[in-house]
């Protein structure tokens, strides 16, 4: 009897038909011999309308209340897929993310999963019970409610099968899988029947939504195949796992863009050993993230420092960032938020020349000027203008010939 975890997002739990058609798709799981815990995100967009009444009632909701008020989300379709199930004649039992042994750290809003102590979700499977989990949450040691961020459905699904030893974590979403590039910008985007952990962290880092980043590294570390599905036809999905194919015909997969970049410059920097130090540090300790970091040569020991932080993370970035940059002196320090990210990624591209010159090419004959570039060994990264973004993707899928791949 194999244990397979099955998570839903939240437009497949939006209302009650859609629970119900959930509940269906269960059922035949388990119906089909297999034991099933099932993870389910929050209602259509219930979190979101939650933060919202949070703010009406205060400009600075605090940190922990809002955790605890978020993760009603969650909890309101697990107790929903139970019923229903129920109803059907199954047996079925809804679990918190604290009763189901989430432990998480104490970082609210954004806490990382510590362990799983999955003994209770075992007992349940073992008299019987279909095993329904809110999602995205967590519990610390001092037994306070912790969400795990946006797309911390994904991450619960996958850190339980791990736990439990299942055989595969399917993520049921309203995308039929992976694809050469986003389907509602390029319609001759082309399903991917399968794809590598790397290839896909890489895509879920840098613009593809259909999966979380971190869920992706848990499935890799672990070595949990993932299927990427939609819940609302049979369509046989993505199979995300550790495996890859012998000769690639097209070295680069897909191709995906992010709007969610800002850039900041500071400009006439003092070239001097600890600068660098004394602008990124003070980011971590802010939890600001940062992607991109271009310094400029050096001419009379003065040069030009930029990076790149998410568009939500501008303001508190540059409340860090000014301050610090007049006391080491430089001359300015300016920003940029109308920005986007184009990747071209593929693990075909390490050893085979010609992927950088095509792309960059490609980007020029769109008249598309590039403002910063980064690269990983499966990844060429380009910062542009977020207004031309559609038009690069659009470019880039035709000079790859990814509307042939599979």
């Amino acid at each position: 009897m194999a244990l397979i975890v099955q998570k839903y997002g939240g437009s497949s739990v939006v209302d009650a038909e859609r629970i119900k058609s959930v509940a269906r798709r269960v059922a035949a799981t388990r119906d089909e011999g297999n034991r099933v815990v099932v993870v389910v995100s929050a209602m259509g967009d219930t979190t979101d309308e939650l933060v919202n009444l949070a703010y009406q009632i205060t400009e600075q909701p605090s940190e922990r209340e809002l955790d605890v008020l978020l993760s009603t989300g969650e909890i309101v379709s697990s107790t929903l897929l139970a019923m229903v199930l129920k109803s059907m004649g199954y047996d079925a039992i809804s679990l918190t993310g604290a009763q189901a042994g989430i432990r998480t750290d104490a970082t609210y809003s954004r806490a990382r999963i510590l362990k799983v102590e999955s003994k209770r979700v075992v007992k349940e499977l073992e008299k019987g019970n279909i095993v329904i989990v809110a999602g995205f949450q967590g519990i610390t040691e001092e037994m306070d409610i912790t969400t795990l961020g946006r797309g911390g459905s994904d991450t619960t699904a996958v850190a339980l099968a791990a736990s439990l030893g299942a055989e595969v974590c399917q993520i049921y979403t309203d995308v039929e899988g992976v694809y050469t590039a986003n389907p509602r910008l390029v319609p001759e985007a082309q399903q991917l029947p399968e794809i590598g952990y790397e290839e896909m962290l890489e895509l879920a880092s840098y613009g593809a939504k259909v999966m979380h980043p971190r869920a992706v590294e848990l499935g890799e570390l672990f070595n949990i195949p993932i299927l990427v599905a939609s819940s609302f036809t049979d369509n046989p999905g993505t199979l995300i796992y550790g495996g890859a194919s012998m000769e690639v015909r097209n070295k680069v997969r897909s191709i995906v863009y992010d709007l969610d970049v800002a850039k900041i410059m500071v400009v006439g920097v003092p070239d001097r050993p600890g600068i660098a130090a004394a602008l990124f540090e003070p980011l971590a300790k802010a939890n600001i993230s940062v992607d991109t970091i271009v310094q400029n040569a050096s001419i009379n020991n003065i040069t030009d420092l930029t990076f790149t932080v998410a568009k939500s993370d501008l303001d508190k970035a540059m409340e860090v960032v000014e301050p610090l940059a007049r006391s080491i002196g430089a001359r300015e320090c300016v920003s940029d938020s109308k920005l986007s990210k184009v990747n071209i990624i593929g693990t075909g591209m390490q050893n085979t020349p010609g992927y950088a010159a095509r792309m960059f090419g490609t980007l020029s004959e769109q008249g598309i000027n590039i403002q910063l570039i980064t690269t990983s060994e499966i990844r060429i990264t380009c910062i542009i203008d977020e207004a031309r973004v559609k038009d690069a993707v659009r470019a880039l899928h035709r000079a790859f010939e990814l509307d042939t791949e599979g």
